[in-house]
């Protein structure tokens, strides 16, 4: 029988949601540059170029978000004597992004 997950009691600093969807918003932009670069045929290396620092851009999003996750979630659970919770949490994030690292 699959765990089941609670809901959140508590969610990310409305501050870190503002900040990830404007990078997001960024990123969006960029991938929206790399079509374009495609229709018109541009050298493959300055599409790499690009597409690499999508990837980059990707990656420090995942970083705020598990920081973020950590400060809210995380540490509500260890605030609340959950210390079990709060590593299974931790667990369950660290393995979704390293398993698709």
């Amino acid at each position: 029988m699959p765990k089941v997950v609670r809901a959140p009691e508590t969610y990310l600093e409305p501050e870190l949601v503002e900040k990830l969807q404007a990078r997001l918003s960024r990123i969006e932009g960029h991938v929206r540059g790399v079509k374009r670069m495609l229709e018109e045929k541009e050298d493959c290396e300055s599409i790499l170029v690009q597409t690499s620092s999508i990837r980059a851009a990707l990656n420090q999003v995942i970083i705020k978000l598990l920081e973020g996750h950590m400060q809210t979630c995380v540490t509500d659970c260890v605030r609340a004597g959950d210390t079990d919770e709060a590593l299974e949490r931790l667990n369950r994030a660290m393995s979704l992004v390293l398993r698709n690292a």
